[in-house]
């Protein structure tokens, strides 16, 4: 299989509604493909995939029909061979052009050949420039940005435009790969430099000693590093919701949708792996991803347990801190996942109640005095602050609790806030911090 023709059917997976990371994970997994024609094909699947409105606002100003009337494997063929003419530099037009009509031929489409020569060689005569967008503003970003209109308004009517237009510029960037240093094992500085003497382009954050960004590491499983257990790939806005915890060692904490457990990891390390994490999650499949990282990360005080978190559990015990990462639309990550931005929004509208049914679940299991830290990986405001006013409307026993001062100034006098690429270069991300009653008298953030 050519590299194009695997780029071709991964598109059409994920154009079914598959996951971009998992379906490529799979296609590659006992693929005879090259390690340049995967990479090749990887970016050709993600940037069609990201590009998707841009891409059809292109080709539709060449052909003669409209867009939905076009057989599906003449237009994602075409759409791969415009993203190819317009984004990737080390591709030849030529090339572009002829690759992209065997690649219809061999889907059975000959009769299109000629159409896709013509469309794809009217683009480069025209020097490869957008078609005038007509349109008020949120049409003009939604094809520029390759966003859905409504989409982008109601990222607009949340958190501003300064905000949302973080987001979409962030969601054209190439993803970055954070990895959180295993403090117990070793530190951000060691990891950086183990992973350079091995060829990979490994730095310390700026923003946090024990974070390393490695834009290069691939097939992480068979990585030296990771099988000691010397980290655990983590996105920074992510090690900001554990900051929000702040557990302390001899705690107990719950991570009531712990799955894949990166931020259970991270408390435990932060704890010095002393206390008590009990990481829930729905799946027994998925509880066990968080076993076996545990278990490789040597982290003895985490406890995996299969849990329905909007159901209350008699034999969770009271904790001094629960964390609700609940499940989400995911708007915050479309850099990293990008076919997120594609899910018609009415998917979106019902996750509220079944948000705020966790969090309420949640709250039973904390103590008196103790913290409750919602959050969520999404820039919808209906799944963020405004699910927090609802629970503190029937929770009354709960109030705001300002984020730890160390946390620094972004954070300084709020109890809630929306995180966008912008303020920290990581994921978009809400945060909430409640406390149950009166406040710890001993100090403990």
């Amino acid at each position: 299989m050519s590299a194009r023709l695997a780029a071709y059917k991964l598109i059409e997976r994920v154009e079914g509604s598959a996951y971009s990371n998992i379906a490529l994970d799979s296609a590659f997994k006992d693929s005879s493909l090259s390690e340049r024609d995967k990479a090749f094909a990887a970016r050709l699947f993600y940037g069609v995939t990201e590009r998707r409105i841009t891409l059809l606002h292109l080709i539709s100003a060449y052909v003669s029909k409209p867009l939905e009337k076009l057989d599906k494997q003449v237009r994602i063929t075409l759409m791969m061979g415009a993203y190819q003419l317009l984004y990737m530099d080390n591709v030849p037009d030529n090339a572009a052009v002829s690759e992209s009509v065997e690649l219809v031929k061999k889907l059975r489409k000959t009769s299109a050949a000629g159409m896709v020569n013509a469309v794809l060689r009217n683009i480069i005569r025209d020097g490869k420039k957008l078609p005038e967008i007509n349109g008020d503003k949120f049409k003009k970003l939604s094809v520029l940005y390759s966003c859905p209109e409504e989409l982008i308004r109601r990222i607009y009517e949340g958190y501003g435009e300064e905000n949302a237009r973080s987001l979409l510029e962030a969601s054209l960037l190439p993803s970055i790969c954070t990895l959180r240093a295993n403090t117990l094992k070793t530190s951000g500085s060691s990891l950086a430099e183990s992973l350079s003497k091995r060829g990979r382009s490994a730095r310390v954050s700026e923003l946090d000693e024990n974070t390393v960004i490695c834009d290069d590491l691939r097939d992480v499983e068979n990585d030296e590093d990771f099988i000691k257990g010397n980290y655990h790939a983590q996105d920074y806005s992510s090690q900001l919701c554990c900051k929000a915890v702040a557990p302390q060692e001899g705690e107990t904490v719950i991570d009531l949708c712990a799955a894949p457990g990166g931020k259970t990891f991270t408390m435990a390390e932060m704890m010095e792996d002393k206390g008590r994490i009990i990481a829930c999650e729905l799946h027994q499949k998925r509880t066990g991803l968080i076993r076996n990282g545990a278990e490789r990360l040597g982290l003895s005080i985490v406890e995996p347990l299969t849990n329905d978190a909007r159901k209350h559990n008699p034999d969770l015990p009271k904790a001094d801190r629960v964390l609700c990462d609940v499940p989400c639309s995911g708007y915050g990550v479309i850099r990293g996942k990008p076919e997120i931005r594609y899910k018609p929004l009415s998917e979106a509208d019902g996750l509220p109640s079944v948000q705020l049914e966790i969090l309420s679940a949640a709250s039973e299991y904390v103590k008196e005095g103790g913290l409750l830290v919602y959050s969520t990986c999404t820039v919808n405001i209906n799944e963020n602050e405004r699910v927090v006013e609802a629970f503190l409307e029937k929770h009354k026993d709960f109030s705001g609790e300002e984020f730890p001062e160390e946390m620094g100034d972004f954070f300084r006098g709020k109890y809630m806030t929306a995180v966008f690429q912008k303020d920290f270069g990581g994921d978009g991300f809400f945060i909430c911090r409640l406390r149950k009653g009166e406040a710890h008298g001993d100090g403990k953030a």
